[in-house]
């Protein structure tokens, strides 16, 4: 149970001000009866009704001066938090959380002297759990900035003006275009530094150029202490390019760590590190790991020694990883050679990650292929490496259920599970040696054919078809994609592959022409602009079509081809989410949108776009940006197996029957969609669509007859 409050004269006044106007039935004794009465949705519908005040997606924030200027339902939500905390005496700002009952009371001491105030503590009152935590940002080296200040008071405040003044003239420069390099000191400082400008006292003014001083590298503090397996071992995990079987090589392992969590699983694996383990002897292993390394080694020829060496020693696969894409980093940075050096003293070259392909495949004289962002795989063995390139592409695949009850299928039922199973990964039958129980099989059945014929007895004929089908659209992406590189040679490929092309083409120049056919169908924007139209699968819009990762197999083979031609090369975005393929120009962006599943219209946290002209990269985080984008009809990214479905629909019908969806384009970003519910009196609760509470009946009828003109 919630503590009780300390009720006031001024928090009494505004119980009894509630009750009058019937926003509370009872005055409450604590917390809990408070959200009782006033639930939380009722306090983000006046976070964005009031007229003083910043609201971003996440929150809303207001200076306690301008606190009773605000609506009733927050005044006495503030009221009630403030009842709760000892002291607030230091306390500057109001945090309104907008997805769950909390405030925070933010303490900014140089608000009004500093134009852009440093956060120095941190209150926050959680009026569910009824609990008060502190955080203090006084030691911290980068503490978040405010920007705008004038949005949080009101304009008879002694400052605003001053402020006003200060926002035009930084609005003006385009220094607030890009929130997300601007939240803390450090990044705001280098932000300002780069553009030539300085802020005195409440004016931005052009600085002084100073020369820089020439910095001491210290390369050992670049070794990062972690409490799980670095990405690069994570990914080459996952990909299978680490097994248990294999000995392993951790090229400048810095503490360790993955050198110890690898021999905690059982792995034959040794870590040499010049500074932190200089004694381990140098020895060749089948995976070696060069992880963060190049990126760290401020000369151009030592790192470039230091890349042949870890590749003499490999004998299987070499994991290259290096930093990449890095536009908001936290530390401030000085420019040294074709990097930067940190204020830890160490050096950093960023690389793209086009960059980082063309300068390892330059160094070693190979074609390394893509693990992950910043992450590259370098093989040996060349069947090796063409295999892993071909499972890039191939999707994975259920065997068909059981439609028929044919008693020998039933009672040969887990004789018969291995045939089934290598035919869904393969689409076709195995060749032989190449099943471990094929001669289980041919002792019951006499032959593997014979055998898969009980199994076409049992199952539908036309899902096995379309399995065989999938499988040979993937093998002519893959052999497409191998014409943009080395393409290997057919004694080159494994040996299940040169089998899969003979199954499905006969032989390895009739598989090249089909391959090639395909690649030269990508030359026409407008070919794919048709292909996208009559995709019954992903959103259209003028942009171009955008799927779930999870339907991207479903789509036409030409499509995922044209999507290969981004990720053969440069590799997905980690956690995508969605993939839009651009019609008016040959890009590919991939989407990271975290709450898909849960939020009826989530925000796009972070967009990374692939210009496939020249392969250029660009990553945008949307993380702390004021307007960032919204979806709408979710299903119609999906497949309709996709487990939520059919409740995405069934928003998306009600929303069409509220008028909602009527202009696609005008609701793309997050305000234009808060202003469009609020003009149609609707809020959206879960994924169903609610008449919000402050509607009254005849506001109702009036907007319900300003819809039915519009449909008229």
């Amino acid at each position: 149970m919630t503590p009780l409050v300390t009720v006031s004269d001024s928090l009494q006044a505004l119980i009894e001000q509630a009750l009058e106007v019937g926003l509370l039935e009872s005055p409450p004794q604590n917390w809990t009866e408070l959200l009782q009465q006033l639930p939380h949705t009722t306090l983000v519908n006046a976070c964005q009704e009031s007229d003083v005040g910043k609201t971003l997606p996440s929150a809303f924030y207001v200076h306690r001066s301008a606190v009773a200027a605000l609506p009733l339902p927050l005044r006495l939500y503030e009221g009630y938090a403030a009842s709760g905390v000892e002291n607030l005496d230091n306390a500057t700002l109001v945090k309104f959380s907008l997805s769950q009952p909390q405030l925070s009371y933010l303490s900014y001491p140089d608000f009004d002297a500093d134009p852009h105030p440093a956060l120095v503590q941190s209150i926050l009152v959680n009026l569910r759990q009824g609990t008060v935590s502190c955080r203090n940002y006084q030691d911290s080296k980068n503490p978040p900035i405010l920007h705008r200040k004038e949005t949080f008071v009101e304009p008879s405040y002694p400052g605003y003006e001053q402020f006003r003044t200060l926002t035009q003239q930084e609005e003006a420069l385009g220094l607030l275009d890009n929130t997300r390099h601007i939240g803390t000191r450090n990044n705001w400082q280098r932000y300002l530094k780069d553009v030539g400008v300085e802020i005195q006292g409440h004016q931005v003014q052009r600085r002084q150029v100073e020369n820089p001083l020439k910095a001491r590298i210290e390369r050992h503090r670049a070794a990062m202490m972690r409490h799980d397996f670095s990405r690069p071992l994570k990914l080459a995990l996952e990909a299978g390019l680490l097994t248990p079987e294999m000995t392993c090589f951790d090229y400048g392992c810095g503490y360790g760590g993955d050198v110890k969590r690898l021999q905690q699983r059982g792995l034959t694996v040794q870590g040499w590190d010049p500074y932190y383990a200089p004694e381990t002897a140098l020895e060749k292993a089948q995976f070696v790991n060069l992880g963060y390394v190049i990126n760290v080694i401020e000369d151009p020829q030592e790192r470039r020694e230091a890349l042949q060496k870890a590749w003499a020693l490999t004998e299987g696969v070499l994991l290259v990883a290096a930093q990449v894409l890095v536009r908001d980093r936290d530390e401030e940075d000085v420019v040294y050679g074709d990097g930067v050096v940190t204020q830890r003293g160490t050096f950093q070259k960023y690389y793209e990650q086009e960059e980082l392909k063309a300068y390892i495949d330059g160094v070693l004289g190979v074609d390394a292929l893509p693990v992950g962002l910043g992450v590259y795989g370098v093989f040996r063995d060349r069947e090796q490496q063409e295999q892993f390139r071909a499972s890039r592409f191939r999707s994975r695949s259920q065997t068909p259920r059981v439609r028929v009850s044919v008693q020998r299928f039933e009672e040969c039922r887990d004789t018969l599970e291995p045939l089934m199973q290598f035919f869904s990964d393969r689409g076709r039958l195995p060749k032989p040696t190449e099943l471990i129980e094929e001669a289980d099989i041919i002792d019951l059945f006499g032959s593997l054919r014979r055998a898969f014929r009980l199994v076409l007895q049992a199952t539908d004929e036309a899902d096995w078809d379309a399995i065989a089908e999938r499988r040979r659209q993937e093998l002519l992406i893959y052999l497409a994609l191998t014409a943009l590189g080395d393409r290997p040679r057919f004694s080159e490929l494994t040996p299940a592959i040169r089998y899969d092309i003979r199954a499905f083409f006969g032989n390895y120049k009739q598989a090249l022409m089909a391959a090639d056919l395909m690649l030269y169908g990508l030359g026409s924007l407008e070919r794919l602009g048709k292909l996208c139209d009559r995709s019954n699968i992903g959103q259209r819009s003028p942009r171009g079509l955008t799927v779930h990762i999870s339907a991207f197999n479903h789509l036409d083979p030409i499509l995922r081809l044209y999507e290969g031609c981004a990720s053969h090369t440069i590799g997905r975005m980690d956690n995508t989410t969605l993939i839009q393929f651009h019609t008016q120009r040959p890009k590919i962006s991939y989407f990271h949108c975290p709450d898909f599943d849960t939020n009826p219209h989530p925000l796009i946290k972070t967009i990374m776009q692939i210009d496939l002209q020249d392969l250029r990269v660009h990553r945008y985080t949307y993380e702390l940006f004021e307007n960032p984008f919204v979806l709408h009809k979710k299903e119609e990214f999906v497949t309709p197996d996709y487990p939520h479905y059919d409740r995405f629909a069934r928003l998306s019908r009600q929303e069409q029957k509220w008028g909602l969806l009527d202009d696609p384009e005008a609701i793309r970003r997050y305000r234009q969609w808060l202003k469009c519910l609020k003009a149609n009196g609707a809020e959206v609760r879960g994924h169903r669509v609610y008449w919000r509470k402050d509607v009254d009946p005849y506001q109702k009828r009036v907007i319900e007859a300003r819809k039915n003109r519009s449909k008229s």
